[in-house]
């Protein structure tokens, strides 16, 4: 069953932006996007948890790669909830 992603306020300001100055980012990021709405453990997102970040209420935060082997690779930070087959998308951001 496919997962909901829900982007809080700043990742769609980030995406939209990203349509607007860096077209071959917004897609790879689109494309991310739907892997992790169908997969989220799909080989090629390297999905792994993020120790560093936790959710609102203490979620395990997970890191996917948008890019890999690029300088400054993009990476998508999420967590599961809120509820059954939801993912929150957090942050889109070069790599910390």
């Amino acid at each position: 069953m496919p997962f909901t992603i829900i982007l809080v306020p700043s990742v769609e300001i980030t995406i939209d932006d990203l349509q607007h100055t860096n077209i071959g980012k917004h897609k790879k990021v689109l494309k991310t996007l739907g892997l992790l709405q169908t997969n989220p453990k799909h080989p090629g997102l390297h999905t792994h948890e993020y120790s560093a970040m936790a959710g609102p209420k203490g979620e395990k935060v997970f890191e996917a790669y948008v890019e890999n082997n690029t300088p400054s690779a993009y990476r998508l930070f999420f967590y599961y909830g809120p509820g059954a087959n939801k993912i929150t998308v957090i942050a889109v951001t070069p790599h910390p």
